[in-house]
């Protein structure tokens, strides 16, 4: 019987093309990519290595650009949209008795900023930020942390990513897990999964 669905944030709940919006504001957007996303930085940033205040100076350097912090976050929080069909996806499964979780590699700016603008984190149940727990997707011990805090066996969960290695990683600690590729392929996994 399942007992809790996870959601990732970015790619899922939030729409796929919210990163790459808040990445083209930047006058240099295929070296902001590559800071925002990949960078070691940005990687000790989610995993809370790096503070906020050193990140954002790092990016402003690397970058050349005069924003400010809160310019930054501006730009951020302007970037976003909720997928709207997975928020109301996941109310409903919510209304049902069934635990909602996130498990998102993540920093304490974009979850912070977006949690102002949109005021999600209260629809959750169960909250697994990479830059809070220290450990990060594919590695088990972020799902070892969402089978903890959710209370439940991990055959009990169903946990979808956009990102295959994720998704690998979940199934690796036991969870129901699939890859994400739309949203009525993901709402038909769920729903399947729990007759």
């Amino acid at each position: 019987m399942i007992k809790a669905i996870t959601f990732d944030l970015d790619g899922v709940y939030f729409t796929a093309e919210s990163f790459t919006r808040f990445v083209s504001k930047f006058p240099d957007p295929v070296k902001a990519m590559q800071i925002l996303k990949k960078s070691s930085e940005m990687a000790n940033f989610k995993l809370g290595r790096m503070t906020e205040s050193d990140y954002w100076d790092y990016v402003r350097k690397e970058l050349a650009v005069p924003y400010s912090n809160e310019e930054i976050f501006t730009m951020l929080r302007d970037s976003y949209e909720v997928n709207p069909l997975v928020r109301e996806f996941e109310l409903e499964v919510r209304s049902r008795g069934i635990k909602t979780c996130i498990c998102t590699n993540n920093f304490v700016t974009r979850i912070r900023e977006l949690d102002k603008k949109f005021n999600f984190l209260k629809d959750f149940d169960i909250k697994v930020i990479s830059c809070e727990v220290g450990v990060a997707k594919p590695d088990k011990g972020i799902f070892e942390e969402l089978v903890r805090q959710a209370g439940c066996e991990a055959h009990e969960i169903i946990y979808a990513d956009d990102n295959e290695s994720s998704y690998q990683g979940a199934l690796g600690v036991g969870i129901n897990a699939f890859l994400y590729t739309d949203f009525e392929d993901f709402k038909k996994n769920c729903l399947n999964a729990l007759v």
